[in-house]
């Protein structure tokens, strides 16, 4: 009787010493810097001038276009185009683009858009050029790449990055989600006969996954994608996922290695407080060399208005980015 009574005492000083299960803590994401200026901003893209500031992008307007000198005060300087390219009109009746990329290379920028309507995937890809990237200064060289209802995928939400000397295009939103396409670092447009190669989607309908954008960092690419709802004001769900690869057209995988074709994406930056929605992401790099994630969130304290996010990124010792 003793000994049973010895070794129930001992189990429960054991038990006692064991860590208590407790509710797994929520994820806590950072704010983004404080801004002032002009911060009312749609699916921003921005890129540090050879001139000196910085030019950010956007969807509104005819392109909206801001201007900065230190990424935190910004400036309204009116719009890339003075009116839309006659082409545009094909594809919407306003003439309304979307989802800008801009970059630098050869000697110009480049900028890269979308023209489409909501809810159908007969869209278009087009481009222009300038030798300052300032708004005013672009000159329309029309489309890159279209697609139309036949087709599996949609061209809108266009990002560039190069690898290994050849230039890439990703792009895609649901309609089985992001896409890759060769170009021709002459014309920026879609290399001929170029397959279209698949990088992400998700397993269910309606496939809510959109906004690519690739970046390169150590030897991984890293795929950088807006999931769920866009533009719902304080009712959007987007966030932010990535997943890595080796080479620039995929596999795509996660953290714990789930293909990003079948759904995968570490969870970098969702809605919080009131940044709700936050996506529409791109990744920039400061004069200082520090990197940058810039996205869009509707402000829940005012009243839904969609505004310009800018986070630090950094990357962990595993070689994941880290929003901070």
């Amino acid at each position: 009787m003793k000994r049973r009574r010895l070794t129930t005492l001992l189990a429960a000083a054991v038990l006692a010493l064991l860590p208590t299960t407790t509710a797994q803590a929520e994820p806590t994401y950072p704010d983004p810097q404080p801004l002032t200026g002009q911060q009312i901003i749609h699916d921003p893209t921005i890129i540090r001038l050879r001139s000196g500031g910085y030019v950010a992008y956007s969807t509104g307007g005819v392109l909206g276009a801001r201007l900065s000198k230190d990424l935190r005060h910004w400036d309204d300087a009116g719009n890339a185009f003075a009116e839309p390219p006659s082409w545009w009109y094909e594809y919407n009746d306003s003439g309304d683009p979307w989802a800008p990329d801009i970059s630098y290379r050869a000697g110009r920028y480049w900028l890269y858009y979308a023209v489409s309507s909501w809810g159908t995937n007969h869209s278009a890809i087009g481009v222009a050029t300038s030798r300052s990237g300032l708004p005013g200064t672009w000159t329309d060289h029309g489309k890159v790449l279209t697609s139309e209802t036949t087709d599996s995928w949609n061209a809108i939400d266009p990002a560039l990055v190069q690898a290994d000397g050849r230039l890439w295009m990703s792009f895609g939103s649901y309609w089985t989600g992001i896409r890759m396409v060769e170009l021709n670092p002459r014309t920026g447009k879609a290399a001929q006969g170029a397959p279209v190669h698949h990088l992400a989607t998700r397993p269910d309908a309606p496939y809510a996954v959109e906004g690519p954008y690739i970046v390169k960092h150590g030897r991984y690419y890293y795929l950088f994608a807006s999931y769920d709802q866009c533009c719902a004001g304080v009712n959007s769900t987007y966030k932010i996922r990535v997943g890595r690869s080796t080479t620039v057209t995929g596999p795509y995988m996660d953290s714990e290695g789930k293909p990003l074709l079948e759904g995968g994406g570490d969870l970098l930056l969702a809605g919080h407080g009131r940044y709700v929605g936050t996506g529409g992401q791109s990744v920039f790099r400061a004069r200082d060399g520090q990197d940058w994630l810039a996205y869009h969130y509707y402000d829940a304290e005012g009243e839904g208005t969609p505004k310009l996010g800018l986070n630090r990124l950094s990357w962990t010792s595993t070689g994941w980015p880290k929003a901070f």
